[in-house]
């Protein structure tokens, strides 16, 4: 059974750092191109297995749902090999922030 954090907007959060399309994710999710959108939109109420089903590629593809109830929910995407550690001249020693993205739960 998926985290009970897995939510619609976590999804179309993550589906937004890898810049893929519904289209993109159907096929690794195993459901119809149909079923993303209708999940995203809040057209139908996604069962659990569809929920996980739809998280794995995303996972498999960097993709990291991070965060609590406490301090909210969010998505991350690993860095990719050879992908160069970028800093912020402003604050030594802290990544930036463009490959994270929040996303209201």
């Amino acid at each position: 059974m998926p985290s009970p954090s897995i939510t619609p907007a976590r999804i179309r959060a993550g589906r937004g750092l890898l810049k893929w399309t519904q289209g993109v994710l159907a096929p690794g999710a195993a459901v119809s191109v149909v079923t993303p959108n209708m999940i995203e939109s809040d057209q139908a109420a996604p069962r659990a297995k569809t929920l996980d089903a739809s998280r794995s590629p995303l996972v498999g593809a960097g993709i990291r749902f991070v965060g609590d109830a406490t301090e909210g929910f969010g998505v991350t995407m690993r860095p990719r090999p050879g992908d160069s550690a970028q800093t912020d001249p402003s604050e030594p020693g802290r990544r930036r922030a463009s490959r994270a993205m929040r996303a209201a739960a």
